[in-house]
Formats: structure tokens, C-alpha cells, sequence
């Protein structure tokens, strides 16, 4: 379950960001929130590596 807690924390420490950029138009999180989201998807293309892994494993 860790791996799904590093997804949680990753979206939850883009939440200010978020905000930021759509109510305020603050351009810097908007740089942000799109450098998080490539981790976002990085982690997720990991995560689904190492399930597909484990199921053709075991």
C-alpha cells in the first residue's frame, strides 16, 4: 500500500497549486502543477510495470 500512499501525498501536495493556478491565473503553479502531474504519471507507468510483473510472476 505504500506505493498508493505516494500517489495520495503526490496529488495532496498539489492541491495549494492547483487552486492557485485556476483561481488566481498564478502562472508559476500552473509550471507546477504540470511538473507534478509528469510525476504524477511517471509513478503511475511504475506502479503498473511492477503489477503487470507481479501477476505474470506469481
Amino acid at each position: 500500500m505504500s506505493r498508493f500512499d505516494e500517489v495520495k501525498n503526490l496529488v495532496m501536495d498539489l492541491e495549494a497549486d492547483f487552486d492557485k493556478f485556476y483561481s488566481k491565473g498564478n502562472q508559476a503553479a500552473g509550471t507546477r502543477v504540470r511538473k507534478g502531474m509528469q510525476d504524477l504519471k511517471n509513478l503511475a507507468q511504475d506502479i503498473r510495470k511492477e503489477v503487470q510483473d507481479m501477476k505474470n510472476a506469481g
